[in-house]
């Protein structure tokens, strides 16, 4: 019978596999369950893992994932909708063809790989395509933010959402990695394997097919309208829009479907040298090849106030993005490769913005802040000649609210300007961010640096808005069939917890139609 060593503590220098052969002479193979770096101890930073070993002669079984399929004949029910092939949408929908239902997919931006040419025109050029930049296209958001698979969510369906990216080309050891990632280059080549897999298997999908509109009957959802004026009819819809889709959660305010003000976070994207981050988290052990670039997560909530700020989406060795979605504003955010070699490293340094505290009964409180922040940078930018670049400001010109803002070299693929960002947002986040940020730099000393560089604005890490759905139906309070989903209805906060949202979505579905 096999074995599990948990928290099982590995000096950098040391050989794994030996150190297996201490602890179960002649055993056979074994699989990493878990792999973590812990460089808190000054002068001993090693690896931690847990690991199942298998005896000699036999054999480690791996889950399979198998599941129930509808044994009802599918001509008998109108095919699921899904909306959106984002995390949610794309693993709503595997998940349907899983379990032999055919559905139907929608998404108002193109395939991947045409995808890629849109974001790269508006990078280049300033062209900003409405349908294909970093937030819209197959793929969602997250094709376009390091494919960063960590989350806080409790899921059993977080296992199946790994094994099914590894199936579809993603690297093995997201399956294990403390702080899992695919990196943007490989996920682009996972997604369309993904999309193979779902045309042959009942999945008919409409690219550059934005749905416009709901049909509503009385108090529930009876299908989907498209931009070309085609009706589509179901009982099941699931809303996957994502969190940067407006336009969509305006539509079903005016049409009468419950939604609420959210709570969510926003601020600003720092950088830093990848080396000044790998000193400051491994010290002498800084170019050790075995730990790569070192990444980190900081924290601090003001008691008084009860305001958290926190860094988030933290991309080691990557590339700070223009990825707006307007053509009038400007929205930053980050991504690496898998290797993350890039000579920079970066993070979302935000703050929590309570609803009820700021905005009270004004639902699209939280929408019309997140729309002039991204409004005054596209203007502050502009008045500099610029269309696509970030504006950016020196980390100190920042702290001391200095005129003088000497930028530093970028990672930006559209470049950068120097703007005052302290002068562009409320004083409330100002002053927030100043304190999260000096906060920071006594639990990692150098953090605060004039070689580090901020960036404008960070607001779109979650949606500012919840489609209210049941906690057990999963179907909006409002409108029964339709499903709110993932990150744009307020249910999610990455690529793992909405691809987990879409499943959860979609198994509601089939328990209602195998009854």
């Amino acid at each position: 019978m096999s074995k599990i060593f948990k928290d099982l503590k590995i000096k950098i220098e040391d050989d794994l596999e030996q150190h297996l052969s201490w602890l179960m002479p002649d055993h056979g193979p074994y699989r990493i369950l878990k792999q973590s770096v812990d460089a808190r101890q000054k002068h001993s930073p090693h690896f931690v893992y847990s690991i199942e070993v298998a005896e000699k002669g036999e054999e480690l079984k791996l889950e399979e994932f198998s599941l129930e399929r509808l044994t009802k004949n599918t001509s008998q029910f109108k095919k699921p909708i899904v909306v959106g092939s984002g995390p949610a949408g794309l693993f709503a929908a595997l998940r349907f063809v899983e379990r032999g239902i055919p559905c139907v997919l929608f998404e108002r931006g193109s395939e991947s790989t045409d995808r890629i040419k849109g974001i790269n025109r508006f990078w280049r050029y300033g062209q900003l395509d409405p349908r294909n930049n970093v937030c819209y296209g197959e793929g969602g958001a997250g094709l376009y933010s390091d494919g960063k698979l960590i989350t806080r969510i409790k899921s059993d369906h977080i296992p199946y959402v790994l094994n099914r990216l590894v199936q579809f080309g993603a690297p093995k050891e997201i399956q294990w990695l403390s702080n899992p990632h695919v990196g943007s280059d490989k996920i682009r080549r996972v997604i369309p394997k993904m999309r193979e897999f779902l045309l042959k298997n009942g999945c008919e999908i409409h690219y550059n097919s934005q749905v416009t509109k709901l049909i509503y009957g009385t108090k529930c959802i009876e299908g989907v309208i498209t931009e070309q004026g085609d009706r589509y009819l179901s009982d099941h819809v699931i809303l996957a829009t994502g969190h940067s889709a407006e336009d969509m959660l305006h539509h079903l305010m005016d049409s009468g479907v419950h939604i609420d003000g959210k709570s969510f976070a926003m601020g600003l994207r720092i950088e830093h040298s990848q080396k000044k981050i790998n000193e400051i988290q491994y010290r002498q052990y800084a170019d050790h090849p075995k730990l790569g670039s070192a990444n980190y997560k900081l924290v601090h909530h003001d008691k008084q106030t009860e305001i958290g700020v926190y860094s988030f989406c933290m991309c080691p060795g990557g590339y700070v993005l223009s990825s707006g979605t307007e053509k009038d504003g400007i929205v930053c955010n980050g991504m690496s490769n898998f290797n993350r070699n890039s000579p920079f490293a970066n993070a979302a340094i935000v703050m929590s913005i309570n609803h009820d505290d700021l905005f009270g009964s004004d639902i699209l409180g939280g929408m019309k802040l997140r729309r002039e922040l991204e409004t005054n940078a596209f203007q502050a930018v502009q008045k500099l000649k610029g269309t696509k670049e970030l504006p950016a400001q020196n980390m100190m010109s920042f702290l001391n609210r200095s005129t003088k803002n000497t930028l530093k070299s970028t990672s930006s693929p559209s470049g950068v300007k120097a703007v005052r960002l302290d002068e562009l947002m409320p004083q409330f986040m100002y002053e927030k961010i100043k304190q999260g940020l000096e906060k920071f730099n006594l639990n990692m000393k150098g953090f605060v640096t004039e070689d580090a560089q901020l960036y404008g604005m960070e607001s779109r890490t979650s949606c500012p808005l919840r489609v209210t759905r049941h906690s057990d139906s999963l179907q909006s309070i409002s409108h029964k069939g339709l499903y709110p989903c993932g990150e744009g209805a307020g249910y999610a906060g990455g690529i793992t917890s909405a691809a987990c949202d879409g499943i959860n979505c979609a198994d509601q579905i089939f328990a209602e139609l195998k009854n």
